[in-house]
């Protein structure tokens, strides 16, 4: 997984022991997927208020769900991860 700072627990299936990522895990991962915050509230569909909502996950005022998260790190490159490995 090169040089990404990313626990595995947190690139499982939902149902297979998945954590919650950090901020920084959550900041790595739109870096890998070239996304600014704005850009991630875009492709998820999070709508006008979507901005605020990446910065507060990248904060960790609020959890990510699964299914942002599993969005991300294939937009990252980092697989498919609800498929397992």
């Amino acid at each position: 997984m090169s040089e990404a700072n990313i626990r595995l627990e947190c690139l499982r299936p939902a149902n297979d022991g998945w954590l919650q990522p950090t901020g920084e895990e959550i900041r790595e991962v739109l870096k890998l997927a070239g996304l600014s915050g704005a850009e991630a509230a875009s492709f998820l569909g999070l709508g006008d208020a979507g901005g605020r909502t990446v910065r507060r996950w990248g904060a960790r005022d609020t959890n990510i769900s699964y299914a942002n998260w599993a969005l991300l790190c294939d937009k990252a490159g980092l697989g498919i991860i609800w498929r397992g490995r």
